[in-house]
C-alpha cells in the first residue's frame, strides 16, 4: 500500500449503496475515483461506503474494480455537531489496537477538535498510521460488523 498522506473514495452522490445494483455501485465508486484524479492526479484503491453499508454486492463491486473496503470501529459522532470533548468521551475506554475512527470533514467541531483528540488517543499510548497501514489487503473476509480478517491460503 501506499504510505504518506491517503485519499480514497467514499461514493459520488453518497447513496445508501445496500439499494443499488452491482453496476451501481461501480458507478459510484469510479465516477469518484476520476473526480479525486482529477483533483490530486492519482487514483485511490481505499473505499470507505456511504453510512457505513456493506453488503456482497457493495464488496464483489469494490472488489473485483480493485478496491478495498473499509469501515470504521469507532464514532466521533462529529457530524451531529458534539464538542471535541463530547467526541472524546465516546473513544475514551474503547480505543484498541487497530481502531478505525470515523471523523468528517466540515463538521462543526472536528478541525478545532483534531489537536486536542490527537494527543489525547497519544497519551494512551497510541499512534497514528493511514488506514492503508491497518487493513489487510490480501485474502481476507469481512465479518457482519465491517471488520476485516485475515484468511491463509
Amino acid at each position: 500500500m501506499q504510505q504518506g498522506r491517503i485519499s480514497g473514495s467514499h461514493s459520488q452522490s453518497h447513496p445508501h449503496v445496500n439499494q443499488l445494483t452491482y453496476e451501481e455501485n461501480v458507478a459510484e465508486i469510479e465516477k469518484s475515483n476520476e473526480t479525486l484524479e482529477k483533483i490530486i492526479g492519482k487514483r485511490t484503491t481505499l473505499y470507505r461506503p456511504p453510512y457505513g453499508e456493506y453488503n456482497n454486492t457493495v464488496i464483489q463491486a469494490a472488489n473485483e474494480k480493485g478496491y478495498f473496503p473499509i469501515q470504521w470501529n469507532l464514532d466521533t459522532l462529529d457530524y451531529t455537531g458534539l464538542t471535541g470533548d463530547q467526541m472524546w468521551k465516546r473513544l475514551d475506554g474503547k480505543l484498541k489496537n487497530g481502531s478505525i475512527i470515523l471523523m468528517h470533514n466540515g463538521a462543526k467541531h472536528t478541525a478545532d477538535s483534531l489537536e486536542m483528540l490527537i494527543d489525547q488517543i497519544q497519551s494512551q499510548g497510541y499512534s497514528i498510521c493511514p488506514v492503508s497501514e491497518l487493513i489487510y489487503t490480501g485474502i481476507y473476509q469481512i465479518d457482519v460488523n465491517g471488520v476485516q480478517h485475515a484468511m491463509s491460503n
